[in-house]
């Protein structure tokens, strides 16, 4: 009976880490000439569950999250691995703030003004390519 309950309970552990780490659909977005694979957390469920759990992520890939209108919004790294920078982005796609988030921290990172976006990159990323306030980020779902 115990080793059946552990069995099931890797099994379990297994499912749950597996869906914790489920791909959204990938869309293209550009920051000057470089491009960008961005998974879309568009609904509530995808934007509270962000890159939770990731241990890894490509050079230039990240997490767009899409906002129901511009708001002054806030992230944080709640069982977040890996260490990020975020983009605050306004309506226009014009790159409002853009901040770097230690993992597994609660500290609020927040927009300085109404976000419509925010772009979840490895952290440095931005800094990198030279990506500064102001750089407009092509290609975001209206």
């Amino acid at each position: 009976m115990r080793s059946t309950l552990l069995a099931c309970s890797l099994v379990l552990g297994a499912a749950t880490a597996s869906a914790q780490q489920a791909r959204l659909p990938v869309i293209t977005l550009s920051a000057g000439m470089h491009l960008v694979k961005a998974e879309l957390a568009a609904k509530d469920s995808e934007r509270q569950q962000g890159l939770m759990y990731r241990e890894k992520m490509g050079p230039n890939e990240g997490m767009v999250f899409v906002f129901d209108g511009p708001a002054q919004v806030c992230m944080w790294m709640k069982n977040t691995l890996i260490p990020l920078s975020v983009a605050f982005i306004d309506e226009r796609g014009s790159i409002l703030n853009i901040e770097d988030m230690q993992p597994q921290t609660t500290d609020s990172h927040c927009a300085r003004g109404p976000a419509r976006y925010a772009l979840e990159m490895n952290q440095g990323w931005f800094r990198q390519k030279n990506i500064k306030p102001g750089a407009v980020i092509g290609g975001l779902p209206k």
